[in-house]
C-alpha cells in the first residue's frame, strides 16, 4: 500500500513507518523538517506540492500537532489547539481536491477526552466526555476531522491512550524516573493508567485498513488499565532501584513548574477501555502491563 503519516517525525510516527516499511508498504512522511528520502515537506497549515503525494493513496494518518508536555500558558494554550485544527483542516481541503483521494483517513485523538474516572471504565459508548483545556482540545479536534463530508474516503479517529515505546514517550520518562529512586506512584496512586503498547497500536491500525467496515470513533488503549501505584510497581520490580520516593501532589506541582509541564499528565484518572476493538475481534498482544514493560525493558 501507498501510506502517508502527517507529522509522522516523532517516536509513534517512526515506529510505524519502521513496521510499515518492514510489511514492504511505500510509506511517506509529511514533515516541517525533511531528512530522508522519504520525507516530504509541509508546514500543517497550507496546500503546497505534497498534495502530489496524497493522490491515488491508500491510507491517510494524520498526527500532526505540538506535543502536549509543556506548560499551557495562553501561547502554549494556542499552540497546541491550532497545530492540530489546521493541519486536520488542510488536510480535508487537500482530499476534497484530489482525483483519487486515500481510501482510508485515520486521525489522531486522545483518550484524554474522557473525564477523570475513578469509578467506572469509559468506552466509545458509554464513556462520558470530561471538561477543561485538554478536553476542548479534544474535542474541537474531532469536530474539525468529522465536519466535513468525504464519500469516497473512510475515517477513522483513533482516542488512544498513553503508548508506550522503547524509544521515546511515557515509557523512556518513567524508566528514568524509577532509575534514580523517584519511581513511586504519583499522588495518591488512585488514579487510573491507560496505556497501549506502540506494536499494538501500529497492529490496531493494520487491523483497521483490512477491515473496511471500520468507521468513526475508536478507543486505542489496552484492555486492561490499572492504578497509577500498580503502573509504577510494575516499573520498580523490573528495574529494582536501590530505594523508591513516592511524589506527592504538591512536589509534583513544584517538579511540573521546573520541567516546563503539568501535573495532568500524571494525575487525571484515564480509565479507558477498547470496546469496539475488543467487539471487532481484535486481541492485544500486550494486553497487561507486566508483559508490556517486560518486552520493552
Amino acid at each position: 500500500m501507498k501510506i502517508i503519516i502527517a507529522g509522522g517525525s516523532g517516536f509513534i510516527g517512526t515506529y510505524l513507518q519502521k513496521r510499515f516499511i518492514e510489511e514492504e508498504h511505500q510509506v511517506y512522511v509529511l514533515t516541517r523538517n525533511p531528512k530522508t528520502q522519504s520525507d516530504v515537506l509541509w508546514d500543517g497549515r497550507t496546500i503546497g506540492s505534497w498534495i502530489n503525494y496524497l493522490e491515488g493513496a491508500n491510507v491517510l494518518i494524520n498526527m500532526a500537532g505540538k506535543s502536549v508536555d509543556c506548560r499551557y500558558h495562553a501561547k502554549n494554550r494556542e499552540a497546541i489547539l491550532n497545530s492540530r485544527i489546521e493541519s486536520t483542516s488542510i488536510l480535508s481541503k487537500a482530499i476534497s481536491q484530489l482525483e483519487h483521494p486515500p481510501d482510508l483517513w485515520i486521525n489522531s485523538s486522545t483518550a484524554t477526552i474522557y473525564r477523570h474516572s475513578l469509578d467506572k471504565p469509559m468506552d466509545e459508548q458509554s464513556g462520558e466526555i470530561g471538561s477543561g483545556f485538554s478536553v476542548d482540545v479534544a474535542i474541537a479536534w474531532e469536530q474539525s476531522f468529522f465536519s466535513s463530508a468525504h464519500t469516497r474516503t473512510r475515517k477513522v479517529a483513533l482516542r488512544t491512550a498513553i503508548t508506550l515505546g522503547k524509544s521515546g514517550g511515557a515509557y523512556v520518562h518513567f524508566r528514568s524516573l524509577t532509575k534514580v529512586g523517584f519511581g513511586g506512584s504519583q499522588g495518591d496512586g488512585s488514579q487510573m493508567v491507560s496505556w497501549v503498547h506502540e506494536e499494538d497500536l501500529y497492529r490496531a491500525i493494520s487491523f483497521i485498513m483490512g477491515n473496511s467496515s471500520i468507521e468513526g470513533i475508536l478507543n486505542v488503549s489496552a484492555p486492561n488499565p490499572i492504578s497509577n501505584q500498580t503502573f509504577m510497581e510494575t516499573y520498580r520490580n523490573h528495574f529494582n532501584p536501590y530505594f523508591n520516593i513516592r511524589i506527592r501532589k504538591w512536589m509534583l506541582e513544584i517538579g511540573a513548574f521546573f520541567l516546563r509541564t503539568e501535573t495532568e499528565l500524571l494525575l487525571k484518572s484515564r480509565w479507558v477501555i477498547p470496546g469496539r476493538l475488543t467487539s471487532l475481534g481484535f486481541v492485544f498482544k500486550y494486553d497487561t502491563i507486566q508483559k508490556a514493560i517486560s518486552h520493552l525493558n
